[in-house]
């Protein structure tokens, strides 16, 4: 198992609409960092790219990467397309891929992980109060 588990989500309401991320990273099980923030105008995937990119910035900053990581989502596109398995065909989408794979590189053991949502719960909450402070 992993000794650092992070929790990320990102979504927009009418896609593309107000967007925001949420995530959550635990340390041996310790919450060490929480993310809600508010993106303006995007569309749900490119929200879901950027929770994972903000998530995996924050636990550099954490000094994390050299310990196993594991980025749990919800998002099974981008799961699929990080790891390479399904193919970017939306620009936006390729240049988010780009820079979560670019962060990537700084971590010694990363992998990404599909999960159902109700087990992403936390970070979900994050990223609706994210787009809830549009308002």
């Amino acid at each position: 198992m992993a000794d650092v588990i992070i929790y990320t989500d990102g979504g927009s309401r009418n896609n593309p609409g107000q967007a925001g991320i949420g995530a959550v990273i635990y340390h041996n099980g310790e919450k060490k960092a929480e993310l809600s923030e508010f993106l303006g105008v995007q569309t749900n995937n490119w929200a879901e790219y950027e929770g994972a990119a903000r998530a995996l910035a924050t636990a550099k900053k954490l000094c994390l990467e050299q310990l196993p990581i594991e980025v749990r989502m919800d998002s099974k596109l981008v799961v699929e397309q990080i790891a390479r398995n399904w193919k970017i065909k939306e620009p936006t989408l390729r240049s988010q891929a780009e820079k979560v794979w670019k962060l990537m590189e700084d971590f010694l053991d990363i992998r990404f992980v599909h999960i159902p949502r109700e087990q992403n719960a936390e970070a979900d909450a994050l990223a609706n109060a994210a787009m809830d402070s549009a308002k």
